[in-house]
């Protein structure tokens, strides 16, 4: 475990916030999100919560208006779970990242795909 605050702060955010989409909050919007991290502010005053939807063209929205919806239900919750004097604002962030590797990915198997036909034919 890291001795830097923030970083210790921000895994017990992202357990806990973790716990309470998958066991506490019953928004169906909801349900389809990944969290992939969080990133603290060093003062630790702000957390921003980073996530990700398996269908990103149609889920994306649905899915940070019930976020946005249930943030100070997940700041309440941490209040009581959490040994912090004051509790973080929570904000979340799509993570565009996951999309953006899937995309490489494809490219990489297409280029693959491309090299092993061309070497066949020869």
């Amino acid at each position: 475990m890291s001795s830097y605050r923030p970083e210790r702060v921000g895994e017990q955010i992202y357990k806990e916030t973790t716990r309470l989409l998958m066991h506490s909050i019953k928004d169906p919007r909801v349900a389809p999100v990944t969290l992939t991290g969080v990133q603290m502010s060093r003062d630790i005053s702000s957390a921003r919560i980073y996530f990700t939807v398996s269908d990103e063209s149609t889920e994306r929205k649905n899915a940070e208006k019930g976020l946005k919806s249930a943030a100070p239900y997940i700041r309440r919750e941490l209040g009581k779970i959490m040994q912090l004097r004051f509790v973080p604002n929570i904000y979340f962030k799509f993570d565009a990242s996951i999309g953006y590797g899937q995309k490489i990915d494809a490219l990489l198997h297409q280029v693959q795909d491309d090299l092993n036909d061309s070497s066949a034919d020869n």
